[in-house]
């Protein structure tokens, strides 16, 4: 298989379709759409990115999902996070 064809990021993605929010540090919270996620990371989508930091928290509750992420792309309303 080329190195196209192949997955470049860390641990595989799961695709998925759930509600999150983003707490942001100092208070508030934004809604966002889960797409897809790994160990590692997550894509979700938001209505708009304009004001939102570099660091979150992505909460699933649904999941009992909590994790503190940084933004490493953001593409129109759609955000890459990395788990850290």
């Amino acid at each position: 298989m080329s190195a196209i064809g192949m997955e470049q990021r860390g641990a595989p993605r799961h695709r998925v379709f759930k509600h999150g929010t983003l707490a942001i540090p100092g208070g508030g919270v934004v809604d966002c759409t889960v797409r897809n996620i790994s160990t590692t990371g997550a894509r979700v989508d938001v209505d708009s990115p304009v004001g939102l930091p570099d660091i979150v928290t992505l909460m699933i509750s649904t999941d009992h999902f909590v994790r503190q992420c940084r933004r490493v792309w953001c593409n129109d309303n759609r955000i890459g996070l990395a788990f850290d």
